[in-house]
């Protein structure tokens, strides 16, 4: 895990996928004028220099939010995110890309509350640099599985757990599912969303046995594939799990994956799903 750095990969197809699904969350639960708290448990830096020699050495930026970024025919259900990744880059040239901590502070009004936790502590003091004076802003250096036992529930009694974990580590999948089952325990009317790669059929169906036996509530799966389901050079795409996921979710996100899909694959490799994995 301290070993993972994003900046090698901000803004790549994963980022575009998991960030323009986060706005949709944000935005459901800004429809209820109470206040709410979104926990993110892998924070990362908050934002992220394109132009940095990282980013520049894979340039994976170039296949995801390059290819996104001032297209003219985006649906409007993008307009949220798009609108994030232009206020970071104001003269319309692609410098600076937003995570999701940047992005959901946008988004979420004075009195809602964000808590950040990020292990590294280099990472973490770049997080505070780039939150300094935020209000109803929690910064913590610490593990981020602890985020579960230390926030909730949130005072609030709404909210979203965000698990974007870096997979780096072969029981990332096995520590993932138990914490969404405790987090679920400690916060059952909360929203939760883990970001999850493609990588490997086995791990993936173990990963979905874990969640659905896990007593969760209504879950919805998504993803999103630029290469065939078993690519072997890297990572053909990823997911998000959004466990208690907003009215219409579903009937809303088929044509923004597809939208994506037909951007970031216009060769027509991969694929998008939107399924239930666990129904109503």
């Amino acid at each position: 895990m301290l070993s993972y750095r994003h900046q090698f990969h901000a803004g790549n197809i994963a980022d575009v996928l998991k960030h323009a699904l986060l706005t949709r969350l944000l935005l459901a639960l800004n429809r209820k004028d109470k206040p709410y708290c979104v926990v993110e448990t892998h924070a990362g830096i908050g934002l992220y220099d394109l132009n940095h020699p990282w980013a520049q050495k894979t340039e994976e930026w170039r296949k995801g939010i390059g290819k996104v970024f001032g297209r003219a025919d985006a649906p409007e259900s993008l307009r949220a995110y798009l609108d994030a990744v232009h206020a970071e880059n104001p003269d319309g040239h692609l410098h600076l890309y937003p995570g999701s901590p940047r992005i959901a502070r946008r988004l979420m009004r004075e009195a809602d509350r964000l808590v950040l936790y990020e292990l590294n502590s280099d990472d973490c003091e770049t997080l505070r640099g780039h939150f300094r004076n935020a209000r109803h802003t929690a910064i913590h250096q610490q593990d981020g599985y602890t985020a579960i036992r230390a926030t909730l529930p949130p005072k609030e009694r709404r909210g979203l757990l965000f698990i974007d974990a870096s997979f780096d580590q072969g029981e990332d999948f096995a520590r993932v599912a138990k914490a969404v089952k405790e987090a679920h325990a400690r916060f059952a009317t909360g929203m939760i969303a883990v970001w999850y790669p493609l990588m490997g059929t086995s791990a993936i169906e173990a990963f979905e046995r874990s969640l659905i036996g896990a007593g969760l509530p209504k879950t919805l799966q998504l993803e999103l594939s630029t290469e065939p389901r078993d690519y072997s050079e890297h990572i053909p795409g990823s997911g998000l799990v959004v466990v208690n996921p907003p009215y219409g979710l579903d009937q809303e996100a088929p044509p923004l994956l597809d939208w994506l899909w037909r951007v970031l694959s216009p060769d027509g490799k991969g694929s998008t799903r939107c399924e239930w994995l666990i129904p109503e």
